[in-house]
């Protein structure tokens, strides 16, 4: 069954991180951005589903750049090369904020309760137009005082051969990844801006969540409500200057409910690697959080002692800053998984 919704326009093989798993699911449903379905700047648990998808199902999203029509032509990019759909949303869309990223969805998913597990496998990312930019202003970013001023640049995308032409001499190989992915937060939390990441996922800007990884993103409102934008074609660790290679994408996504996981923060699983996360607005503390979740995953789903979690994860999980410059800050541990080598490795 293939379904394109009218304002709604619906192939994975890899050890999942608690559910192995080799079928590939085919496309079912497919939604594009537009006025109508897109949240600017915000996850919220009130907010009205767009689509309403099976735990199972697949659906083919197409996410927007995170700028406006005038940004881009100012710096560079042809009149008719800009999006009509991000004209569209520029000028129809009212209600934003309070964060600023144009995020797709949500996405309702059948039977997804508070206190499941969305995973989110994802299968295929490709790029949607020929270009991105990476920009920083004045007062933001990681050293904003040393930049007390604004720019843009424009960066040719290179799908054939998948780099981005910096510049002169300078080809950056393209990993395209989403930079925001997430399910609503807890009620209680209202509207919650777009920008820093947190409990439900959202601006994480991990850029190991490459097609084929898996996000398992804890749920706190029926439905999940999955948001996925802020695409990015490549990115270093940290994204300092507040942008990554900022583009549009279309990603394909696999959504399963899980009723047998329970987790307080995301985690998620790249083909090679287990992968836990801390999300705080204190660097130490997005690392602790990171270290204690690794620990609980190796004693709960490798059911080893408490000692010998934190040992391993000490001497075989490396520790990656996220990102450092959307209010939290985030930090990922991750551990290989071809030193389970025997009969308790899942």
């Amino acid at each position: 069954m293939s379904r394109t919704v009218g304002i709604i326009c619906g192939s994975f093989a890899s050890a999942l991180f608690f559910h192995p798993t080799t079928a590939q699911a085919q496309v079912q449903y497919t939604l594009k951005p537009t006025p109508k379905t897109v949240a600017v700047g915000y996850y919220d648990a009130k907010a009205a589903p767009v689509l309403r998808v099976k735990s199972g199902d697949v659906v083919e999203i197409q996410t927007s750049i995170t700028s406006s029509p005038k940004r881009l032509e100012d710096a560079g990019v042809a009149t008719g090369d800009v999006e009509q759909s991000l004209r569209d949303i520029t000028t129809q869309v009212t209600e934003k904020g309070p964060g600023g990223h144009i995020l797709t969805g949500p996405v309702y998913i059948e039977d997804a309760q508070p206190g499941d597990v969305l995973e989110v496998r994802i299968q295929k990312i490709k790029l949607a137009i020929p270009y991105a930019y990476n920009a920083f202003g004045a007062g933001r970013g990681y050293i904003p005082d040393d930049f007390p001023y604004t720019r843009m640049k424009i960066i040719p995308l290179d799908e054939q051969r998948m780099v981005a032409k910096f510049g002169p001499g300078i080809e950056i190989p393209l990993h395209p990844f989403f930079g925001s992915m997430g399910v609503a937060p807890p009620e209680s939390a209202g509207r919650f801006s777009s920008n820093p990441p947190w409990i439900m996922g959202g601006n994480m800007d991990n850029k190991d969540l490459v097609a084929g990884t898996i996000l398992y993103l804890p749920v706190h409102a029926a439905g999940a409500l999955f948001e996925v934008g802020d695409g990015h074609a490549a990115q270093g660790d940290g994204e300092v200057d507040i942008t990554a290679i900022e583009t549009s994408l279309v990603g394909t996504f696999q959504f399963v409910v899980r009723k047998d996981m329970h987790l307080k923060w995301p985690r998620a699983e790249t083909p090679t690697h287990y992968m836990t996360m801390g999300f705080n607005d204190d660097l130490n503390a997005c690392a602790t959080l990171a270290v204690r979740e690794m620990v609980d995953f190796l004693v709960t789903e490798k059911h080893l002692s408490r000692e010998d979690a934190y040992m391993l994860a000490s001497v075989s999980a490396d520790l990656h800053i996220t990102e450092l410059v959307d209010g939290n800050k985030g930090v990922h541990m991750m551990i290989p998984k071809n030193i389970f080598v025997g009969n308790s490795s899942k």
